[in-house]
C-alpha cells in the first residue's frame, strides 16, 4: 500500500497512475481481443454484434462501479487520516452490496436481453449474435463486479500494482481462450464471450487470494461480513452521483447506438471497431484521473490540501502530453488502426472517418476528466454528474439526431464531442470556485488505530 501524502507529487501520481493504465490498457484487450477475433475470422456481422452490446453492458454495471468509486473514496480517505478500523468496515460493507448488486443485475440482464436489443434497433441480421454475446457476458457479471470491487478496495489503499499484474495475467488466458474457442472449436461469439467470463473470474479470484494473504487486517471471512449501515449510505451519497453520471453516459451511449444502428451493419461495425481504437485514446486521462482521485483524497483526508493544486497541475500536463501524442497517431493511421479489426474496405473508411472527425476533441475530454478527478476526490460527485447530465442529453444525443438527419454517419459523429465540450466548461468552471474543498468526508486525525502495513 502507498501513502500518497508525502513525497513529489508529480512523480507519485505518474508512479500511481502508471499500473492502473497499463492494467485497464489490459482490460480493454478483453473487448479488443473479442472484436479482432470476430471480425477477422467469424465475420462481419459478428464484429457488430460484439459491438452493440457494450453500451448495454456499460448501463449494467454503471450503478455498480458508482458504488466503488464511492467506496474508493471513503477508503482513501480514511487510509489517509489512519483509521484503519473504517477501512476495514468499508470493505466489508463494498464486499455485502457489490455481491447482492451483482445477482440482481445479472437476473435483470438474462431476461431482458432480446427487448433492450430489440429497443436498440438491432438489425435482423446482427440479432441472434448479439443475444447470444450479450446473455453469455450477463452471466459472468458476478466476476465483473468482484474484481473491480477488489481493485477499488486496492487502489483506495494505494496498491496499484496488484490489480494490474492479476489483470495481465487474465488478459493472456482471455486471448488463449478466443483463440482457441473460435479458431479450434469453431463457437463463434459465444466461445469469445465465455473466455472473457472465464478470464474475469481467473482476474477477481486471483485478486481476493492476494488480498487475504498478504494484509492481515484486510482477511476477509465472507461468512461473517459486518454491514455497516452508516457507511453503506455514505458510500451511497458520494457514489451514487458518479454511478447516474456513468448511467447517464450508458444511457447516451445506447441511444448513439441505436442512431448508428439505423445506418445497417456496415456502419455498425466501423463504429464498433473504431470504438474500441477510441477507448485506447481516452484511457491515460481517464486513469491518470483516478490515480489523482485518490491522491486528492489522501492528502485531504491527511489535512494537506495544499498538495491538491500541485496534483492537478501535474496530473493535467501529463494527460494532456499523451493526449497530443495519441490525437496525432488517430489522424495519421486511422486506417491501418481500423484494419486491425477486419478486412473490409467499408468497414475501415466508415471507422476512420469517425476517428479523424474525433481526435482533435480529446484535448476537452482530458481537461474534463482530470478536473472531475479533483472534484471526485473531494468528495463531490454531484456537479460532475450534473455536467454529464447536461452535456450528454442537452447537447450530444439532440445533436446527433439533428445532425445525422443533415449529414448522415457523419452528423454522428460530428456530435459525439460536443459533450466533451461543455462538460469541460461545467467541470473547470466549479473547480475554479473551490467549493469542491468543503466536501471532504473525513476529517483529519492524528490517530492510528491499528498499524498500516508497510510499503
Amino acid at each position: 500500500m502507498k501513502d500518497l501524502t508525502k513525497g513529489n507529487e508529480t512523480t507519485q501520481i505518474i508512479i500511481f497512475a502508471l499500473p492502473m493504465l497499463v492494467g485497464n490498457v489490459f482490460q480493454q484487450f478483453y473487448n479488443m481481443v473479442d472484436s479482432w477475433v470476430v471480425g477477422q475470422f467469424v465475420g462481419t456481422t459478428a464484429l457488430a454484434a460484439v459491438g452493440a452490446s457494450f453500451p448495454i453492458l456499460f448501463l449494467m454495471v454503471a450503478l455498480v462501479m458508482g458504488f466503488g468509486m464511492g467506496s474508493n473514496v471513503l477508503i482513501a480517505q480514511y487510509y489517509g487520516a489512519k483509521d484503519m478500523k473504517r477501512v476495514r468496515a468499508v470493505i466489508d460493507t463494498t464486499y455485502l452490496v457489490l455481491f447482492w448488486m451483482g445477482i440482481g443485475l445479472t437476473v435483470i440482464g438474462l431476461l431482458f436481453a432480446k427487448p433492450i436489443l430489440v429497443l436498440l434497433r438491432v438489425p435482423a441480421d446482427v440479432m441472434p449474435q448479439a443475444l447470444t454475446y450479450l446473455r453469455i457476458i450477463f452471466s459472468g457479471l458476478l466476476f465483473t463486479f468482484g474484481y473491480n470491487g477488489v481493485g477499488a478496495i486496492l487502489r483506495g489503499l494505494g496498491d496499484s500494482m496488484t490489480p494490474l499484474y492479476m489483470l495481465i495475467a487474465a488478459t493472456l488466458l482471455n486471448i488463449i481462450l478466443d483463440l482457441v474457442s473460435v479458431l479450434v472449436l469453431h463457437m463463434g461469439v459465444a466461445g469469445v464471450a465465455w473466455a472473457t467470463i472465464i478470464a474475469q473470474g481467473a482476474s477477481f479470484i486471483g485478486s481476493l487470494i492476494y488480498l487475504n494473504r498478504t494484509h492481515e487486517f484486510l482477511k476477509t471471512d465472507f461468512l461473517h461480513l459486518h454491514f455497516d449501515k452508516e457507511l453503506f449510505f455514505l458510500s451511497l451519497k458520494i457514489g451514487l452521483p458518479s454511478g447516474i453520471q456513468q448511467a447517464l453516459v450508458a444511457m447516451g451511449m445506447m441511444f448513439m447506438t441505436a442512431v448508428v444502428n439505423g445506418f445497417g451493419s456496415i456502419v455498425m461495425a466501423g463504429f464498433s471497431a473504431a470504438s474500441r481504437i477510441d477507448s485506447f485514446v481516452g484511457m491515460p486521462s481517464m486513469n491518470i484521473s483516478m490515480a489523482l482521485s485518490t491522491f486528492v483524497g489522501q492528502n485531504l483526508g491527511a489535512g494537506k490540501p495544499e498538495r491538491v493544486k500541485k496534483g492537478y497541475r501535474s496530473a493535467l500536463l501529463i494527460a494532456m502530453s499523451i493526449t497530443l501524442v495519441l490525437m496525432v497517431v488517430l489522424l495519421i493511421f486511422g486506417k491501418p488502426l481500423v484494419s486491425i479489426f477486419t478486412s473490409d474496405q467499408e468497414v475501415i473508411a466508415v471507422g476512420a472517418r469517425y476517428l479523424r472527425v474525433i481526435a482533435p476533441f480529446y484535448i476537452a475530454f482530458t481537461m474534463m476528466f482530470i478536473t472531475n478527478g479533483v472534484i471526485r476526490g473531494a468528495g463531490e460527485t454531484i456537479v460532475p454528474m450534473i455536467s454529464t447530465l447536461f452535456a450528454m442529453w442537452l447537447v450530444r444525443v439532440p445533436s446527433a439526431v439533428l445532425f445525422s438527419s443533415i449529414w448522415g454517419e457523419m452528423g454522428i459523429w460530428w456530435a459525439m464531442p460536443t459533450g466533451w465540450l461543455f462538460g469541460m466548461i461545467i467541470a473547470y468552471s466549479y473547480y475554479k470556485t473551490g467549493r469542491w474543498k468543503n466536501k471532504v468526508v473525513v476529517k483529519p486525525s492524528p490517530a492510528q488505530t491499528m498499524p498500516v502495513d508497510a510499503e
